[in-house]
């Protein structure tokens, strides 16, 4: 039996593959960190950094609960391993503001009571910067009537659109639209 071979039969039989040591760029911070090479990027905020705004939803890309930014995009943390993202900056909603000085965004949400009981909240306005970016740079979406256009006009339908992969249990959806559509219609950035 090969090397190879072994240690991937002694993993099958429950043992623990070797740790690989990272250094993660978060919230303007460097981190470094020894992980399972299989550990998500959620996993390696909640519990290895104790960074625990973003959220566990869904565990499956399906709720966005735990979206962050990566080099300004956004992206469902529980779908990427930590390992894949050395050199990357990676901004969790703890990275966007914080209680002294809120992010634009998150200030929009509290002053039009986009959240109820708050779970999905952070993943939503990470999003939402994160969409406002891809808007900014002229990417439309399935929504977007006029995908010629030199300026892509973020209806309401088109906020929607862009924001489904968010999902809200508690249904806070028109004024999470609302606090999207004030910060694009030119609210403090």
């Amino acid at each position: 039996m090969s090397e190879a071979e072994t240690s991937a039969a002694g993993r099958s039989r429950g043992e623990a593959a070797p740790l690989s040591a990272i250094t993660l760029r978060v919230n303007d911070q460097v981190r470094r960190l020894e992980v399972d090479p299989r550990t998500s990027l959620l996993d390696a905020l909640r519990e290895h950094l104790r960074l625990s705004g973003t959220k566990k939803g869904c565990d499956h890309g399906q709720c966005g609960a735990c979206t962050v930014l990566i080099n300004g995009r956004r992206v469902n943390s529980c779908l990427t391993l930590a390992v894949m993202h050395e050199d990357d900056e990676v901004v969790t909603i703890e990275g966007l503001g914080d209680p002294d000085g809120l992010h634009p965004m998150q200030r929009a949400f509290v002053d039009r009571d986009g959240f109820q009981c708050g779970y999905c909240t952070p993943g939503q306005i990470c999003s939402a910067v994160g969409m406002l970016a891809e808007v900014e740079a002229g990417w439309p979406s399935h929504a977007t009537a006029e995908v010629a256009a030199s300026r892509i006009a973020l209806s309401d339908e088109e906020i929607r659109e862009r924001m489904s992969g968010n999902i809200c249990r508690c249904a806070a959806y028109p004024n999470i639209v609302a606090a999207i559509r004030g910060i694009a219609q030119g609210g403090p950035r």
